[in-house]
């Protein structure tokens, strides 16, 4: 490590300045934690929400209904009014050579901060056309819902005028919001599901109105575009009835999330090979003593309110490693199985409840008329019934109220889906 670089101390060191990690930051300053530190390498803390104007943001951890930029405001000025040191503009670039650390770059240069225990709150993105492998054209006028709500909220930018949307999750209906504010007429929705991947409520919830088909069993198989004006013109799909094409000149790639991984692996922390972020007990703590995870980035994706009482959780949890230390190292493994992609958190520390009293389910996928079942060995612990099912891009909240019939000699404990 170079003598030059500055480097400075911190008790608690958070990197991402989203709900989570907001949150976590205000709660460790009301617990007496004296030196929090958070970094945000955006101009702006307040993550995702800062840009997403639609209601709904808020209920679960601050009790009152708001859009997503007055929450993302509310959660930032309660963060500074508590005494937390925030950073924008500051990006962690590696962990330092030696000692619990991260070498950061921002404005003022470069700097080591060191810290007793560092929050790992980077959150997740939608994995792009490119990740999806979906040939064709490189025209313009291709986005992810995070592209184009920077692109007309925050940057005011033209889009188009009529736009296709892949994927049918909560945030694709967020999409159809930004799309309408923009003028730009939705003519179609797409998913390679059977069915929509979030409520049928959804779309009255947010207000939405517009019109438009939602096909299922879609799938794009096919961007084209004006080689002259380099926009998108159309694209093929193929489902039900079969092949066709649908005249456009915007695409929206929306939802399949990629934890923000990338400092995570760097630090050594253990991987969930399934989820792709940080493998965590119900304490959020990860494989690297002192080193912490909260939000998006353990469980790709939950609603930015539940990520907040992630952090709030988080900070009890770390408050009590800086007075008392890292404690039992006693945990199982919570395996996912039928049915389930993964589950988080992945691992259940003896005496440390879920987060807020849930785990977060992933269907592997959509499936009805079933039940979800935890069980140690052959000794069923839990059952519930699904009744709505199980879809992929949905969450199943699994309530903890079982693991104290989790036997600590017992071994693995496993959620399954079963038929009813």
């Amino acid at each position: 490590m170079n003598d030059s670089i500055r480097s400075t101390q911190t008790d608690v060191l958070i990197v991402g300045g989203g709900p989570a990690g907001l949150t976590a930051a205000r709660e460790l300053r009301r617990l007496g934690v004296a030196r929090v530190t958070l970094l945000e390498r955006e101009a702006e803390t307040g993550g995702i929400p800062r840009h997403c104007f639609h209601p709904g943001y808020g209920l679960r951890d601050l009790r009152r209904p708001m859009n997503g930029p007055t929450y993302a405001r509310r959660l930032s000025d309660l963060a500074i009014a508590a005494g937390v040191d925030v950073r924008t503009e500051t990006t962690a670039t590696r962990w330092s050579d030696s000692e619990l650390g991260l070498l950061v770059t921002s404005r003022l240069g470069v700097e080591t901060i060191r810290a007793t225990a560092v929050i790992l709150a980077t959150g997740a993105r939608e994995r792009p056309r490119s990740a999806r492998l979906v040939p064709g054209d490189r025209p313009d006028g291709v986005y992810t819902t995070g592209e184009l709500q920077q692109a007309v909220y925050l940057h005011k930018q033209p889009v188009g005028k009529r736009a296709v949307i892949v994927g049918a999750e909560l945030v694709s209906f967020s999409a159809a919001l930004t799309l309408a504010h923009a003028g730009v007429e939705v003519v179609s929705m797409l998913t390679e599901q059977p069915r929509v991947q979030t409520f049928p409520t959804v779309p009255i919830a947010l207000g939405l109105r517009q019109r438009f088909p939602i096909l299922t069993d879609t799938s794009v198989t096919r961007i084209n575009g004006d080689r002259t004006t380099g926009r998108v013109i159309g694209i093929e799909i193929t489902g039900p009835p079969g092949s066709r094409t649908i005249g456009c000149d915007t695409v929206l790639f929306t939802g399949d999330w990629i934890p923000d991984h990338e400092l995570a692996r760097l630090g050594g922390v253990r991987i969930d090979p399934a989820s792709g972020g940080p493998l965590v007990d119900t304490s959020l703590r990860t494989s690297r003593p002192g080193v912490f995870a909260a939000g998006n980035l353990v469980h790709p994706v939950e609603t930015a309110d539940l990520c907040a009482l992630d952090g709030k959780a988080l900070a009890a949890t770390v408050a009590d490693f800086l007075d008392h230390g890292p404690g039992s190292a006693d945990v199982l493994e919570v395996q996912a199985g039928d049915g389930i992609a993964w589950v988080s958190p992945g691992l259940l520390r003896i005496g440390a409840p879920a987060p807020h009293g849930r785990f977060t389910v992933w269907p592997a996928q959509a499936l009805a008329g079933v039940r979800l079942e935890v069980r140690q060995g052959t000794r069923v612990i839990k059952r519930k019934r699904l009744l709505d099912g199980a879809v992929p891009g949905r969450p199943i909240h699994l309530v903890s109220d079982w693991q104290s019939g989790v036997d600590p000699a017992g071994g693995p404990v496993c959620v399954w889906i079963r038929g009813n």
